[in-house]
Protein backbone atom coordinates (compact mmCIF):
# COMPACT_ATOMS: atom_id res chain seq x y z
CA UNK A 1 0.00 0.00 0.00
CA UNK A 2 2.71 2.34 -1.03
CA UNK A 3 -0.59 5.25 -1.57
CA UNK A 4 -2.13 4.08 1.34
CA UNK A 5 -3.85 7.11 3.49
CA UNK A 6 -3.71 6.69 6.99
CA UNK A 7 -6.92 7.47 8.56
CA UNK A 8 -8.30 7.29 12.30
CA UNK A 9 -12.51 6.29 12.62
CA UNK A 10 -14.55 6.92 15.84
CA UNK A 11 -16.82 4.26 17.07
CA UNK A 12 -19.61 4.58 19.44
CA UNK A 13 -22.85 2.53 20.31
CA UNK A 14 -24.98 2.60 22.92
CA UNK A 15 -27.96 0.19 21.59
CA UNK A 16 -26.00 -3.56 22.41
CA UNK A 17 -22.87 -2.05 22.82
CA UNK A 18 -20.56 -5.04 22.86
CA UNK A 19 -21.95 -6.52 19.93
CA UNK A 20 -22.08 -3.88 17.59
CA UNK A 21 -18.66 -2.79 18.21
CA UNK A 22 -17.48 -6.14 17.96
CA UNK A 23 -19.16 -6.18 14.41
CA UNK A 24 -17.39 -2.83 13.50
CA UNK A 25 -14.21 -4.36 14.84
CA UNK A 26 -14.19 -7.59 12.61
CA UNK A 27 -15.32 -5.50 9.41
CA UNK A 28 -12.96 -3.32 9.52
CA UNK A 29 -10.07 -6.13 9.86
CA UNK A 30 -11.68 -8.05 7.57
CA UNK A 31 -12.23 -4.68 4.76
CA UNK A 32 -9.24 -3.14 5.64
CA UNK A 33 -6.47 -5.59 7.37
CA UNK A 34 -4.25 -4.36 10.32
CA UNK A 35 -6.24 -1.92 12.98
CA UNK A 36 -4.74 0.40 15.56
CA UNK A 37 -7.22 0.03 18.06
CA UNK A 38 -6.96 1.90 21.55
CA UNK A 39 -8.66 1.12 24.57
CA UNK A 40 -12.77 1.13 25.25
CA UNK A 41 -14.00 3.72 27.18
CA UNK A 42 -17.84 4.50 28.09
CA UNK A 43 -18.85 7.93 28.42
CA UNK A 44 -22.02 9.52 29.19
CA UNK A 45 -24.39 10.57 26.20
CA UNK A 46 -23.78 14.15 25.17
CA UNK A 47 -26.47 16.05 23.68
CA UNK A 48 -29.82 13.54 24.81
CA UNK A 49 -30.37 11.52 28.00
CA UNK A 50 -29.41 7.88 27.29
CA UNK A 51 -27.72 5.59 28.10
CA UNK A 52 -23.97 5.13 27.85
CA UNK A 53 -22.14 5.10 24.89
CA UNK A 54 -18.72 2.76 24.67
CA UNK A 55 -16.37 4.41 22.27
CA UNK A 56 -13.36 4.22 20.90
CA UNK A 57 -11.29 5.19 18.23
CA UNK A 58 -9.10 2.29 14.98
CA UNK A 59 -6.71 3.64 12.50
CA UNK A 60 -6.09 2.40 9.29
CA UNK A 61 -4.44 2.30 6.26
CA UNK A 62 -6.34 2.29 3.32
CA UNK A 63 -5.81 3.39 -1.08
CA UNK A 64 -9.67 4.03 -1.23
CA UNK A 65 -11.05 7.67 -1.41
CA UNK A 66 -12.63 9.65 1.47
CA UNK A 67 -16.23 8.85 -0.23
CA UNK A 68 -15.63 5.13 -1.02
CA UNK A 69 -14.47 4.76 2.93
CA UNK A 70 -17.59 7.15 3.83
CA UNK A 71 -19.98 4.50 1.70
CA UNK A 72 -18.20 1.57 3.69
CA UNK A 73 -19.05 2.89 7.13
CA UNK A 74 -22.80 3.73 6.05
CA UNK A 75 -23.40 0.75 5.11
CA UNK A 76 -21.73 -0.69 8.19
CA UNK A 77 -23.87 1.25 10.17
CA UNK A 78 -27.01 0.61 8.32
CA UNK A 79 -26.15 -3.44 8.34
CA UNK A 80 -26.10 -2.64 12.11
CA UNK A 81 -29.51 -1.15 12.57
CA UNK A 82 -28.47 2.65 12.41
CA UNK A 83 -31.27 4.89 10.94
CA UNK A 84 -29.50 7.85 9.56
CA UNK A 85 -33.00 10.05 9.04
CA UNK A 86 -33.15 9.96 13.07
CA UNK A 87 -32.08 12.96 15.28
CA UNK A 88 -28.77 13.89 15.67
CA UNK A 89 -28.31 13.75 19.42
CA UNK A 90 -30.09 10.03 20.21
CA UNK A 91 -28.93 6.62 20.69
CA UNK A 92 -27.27 4.25 18.06
CA UNK A 93 -26.52 1.13 17.08
CA UNK A 94 -23.26 1.93 15.70
CA UNK A 95 -21.79 5.46 14.95
CA UNK A 96 -18.85 5.32 12.68
CA UNK A 97 -16.90 8.85 11.71
CA UNK A 98 -14.02 9.46 9.84
CA UNK A 99 -11.67 11.68 12.19
CA UNK A 100 -8.71 12.03 9.84
CA UNK A 101 -7.86 11.33 6.30
CA UNK A 102 -3.81 11.80 6.07
CA UNK A 103 -3.73 15.81 6.95
CA UNK A 104 -6.40 16.94 4.43
CA UNK A 105 -8.48 19.71 5.54
CA UNK A 106 -11.62 20.79 3.90
CA UNK A 107 -14.88 19.22 3.02
CA UNK A 108 -14.35 15.99 1.08
CA UNK A 109 -17.40 14.52 -0.74
CA UNK A 110 -19.70 15.79 2.34
CA UNK A 111 -17.18 14.70 4.80
CA UNK A 112 -15.25 17.04 7.15
CA UNK A 113 -11.40 16.61 7.67
CA UNK A 114 -10.37 16.83 9.96
CA UNK A 115 -13.81 16.28 12.11
CA UNK A 116 -15.03 19.02 14.67
CA UNK A 117 -15.16 16.23 17.59
CA UNK A 118 -11.71 15.65 17.82
CA UNK A 119 -11.91 19.56 19.79
CA UNK A 120 -14.70 19.33 21.72
CA UNK A 121 -15.85 15.83 22.87
CA UNK A 122 -13.44 13.52 25.62
CA UNK A 123 -14.84 10.18 24.01
CA UNK A 124 -12.85 11.13 20.23
CA UNK A 125 -9.95 13.40 21.72
CA UNK A 126 -8.64 10.76 24.82
CA UNK A 127 -8.83 7.36 22.76
CA UNK A 128 -7.24 9.07 19.49
CA UNK A 129 -4.45 10.62 22.12
CA UNK A 130 -3.71 7.33 23.04
CA UNK A 131 -2.97 5.44 19.55
CA UNK A 132 -1.85 8.50 17.59
CA UNK A 133 0.13 10.95 20.70
CA UNK A 134 2.56 12.46 18.06
CA UNK A 135 0.15 12.70 15.18
CA UNK A 136 -0.47 16.75 14.42
CA UNK A 137 -3.99 18.23 14.34
CA UNK A 138 -4.09 19.60 10.66
CA UNK A 139 -5.61 22.47 11.12
CA UNK A 140 -3.55 23.68 14.39
CA UNK A 141 -0.68 21.58 14.16
CA UNK A 142 -0.60 20.42 18.12
CA UNK A 143 -0.06 17.00 18.69
CA UNK A 144 -3.17 14.91 19.86
CA UNK A 145 -1.24 14.37 23.64
CA UNK A 146 -1.29 18.36 23.58
CA UNK A 147 -4.50 18.69 22.98
CA UNK A 148 -5.86 16.22 25.34
CA UNK A 149 -3.58 18.13 28.21
CA UNK A 150 -5.21 21.30 27.52
CA UNK A 151 -8.42 19.19 26.80
CA UNK A 152 -10.73 21.69 30.08
CA UNK A 153 -14.66 20.22 29.10
CA UNK A 154 -16.10 18.40 32.05
CA UNK A 155 -16.73 15.04 30.18
CA UNK A 156 -16.45 11.84 31.84
CA UNK A 157 -14.49 8.65 30.66
CA UNK A 158 -14.23 5.18 32.08
CA UNK A 159 -11.73 2.65 30.25
CA UNK A 160 -13.33 -0.56 30.69
CA UNK A 161 -12.28 -3.78 29.91
CA UNK A 162 -12.89 -4.89 26.15
CA UNK A 163 -12.11 -8.15 24.84
CA UNK A 164 -11.97 -8.48 20.82
CA UNK A 165 -10.96 -12.06 19.26
CA UNK A 166 -9.52 -13.39 22.61
CA UNK A 167 -7.44 -10.38 23.59
CA UNK A 168 -8.04 -7.72 26.16
CA UNK A 169 -7.87 -4.16 24.14
CA UNK A 170 -8.51 -2.31 27.16
CA UNK A 171 -5.61 -3.53 28.91
CA UNK A 172 -5.19 -0.32 31.63
CA UNK A 173 -7.05 2.54 33.29
CA UNK A 174 -5.50 5.20 34.18
CA UNK A 175 -6.52 6.85 37.55
CA UNK A 176 -6.44 10.02 38.73
CA UNK A 177 -2.86 9.35 40.17
CA UNK A 178 -1.36 9.13 36.42
CA UNK A 179 -0.79 5.07 37.32
CA UNK A 180 -1.73 2.28 34.97
CA UNK A 181 -3.98 -0.26 36.88
CA UNK A 182 -6.40 -3.20 35.83
CA UNK A 183 -9.34 -1.80 37.18
CA UNK A 184 -11.62 0.48 35.37
CA UNK A 185 -11.57 4.36 36.51
CA UNK A 186 -12.62 7.57 35.46
CA UNK A 187 -10.59 9.59 33.03
CA UNK A 188 -10.88 13.55 33.11
CA UNK A 189 -9.18 16.12 30.87
CA UNK A 190 -7.11 16.30 34.64
CA UNK A 191 -6.05 13.05 34.29
CA UNK A 192 -4.18 13.95 31.27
Amino acid sequence: MSNAARVYISIGSNIERERHIHAALNALAEHYGRLTVSSVYESEAVGFDGEHFLNLVVGLQTEESVSTLSRFLKALEAENGRHHDAPKFSARTLDLDILTYDDRVGVFDGVELPRSEILTNAFVLCPLAEIAPVDQHPVNGQNYTELWSQYARDQKLWVVPFSWRGEVISPRAINSSGDSSDDSSEVSAADA
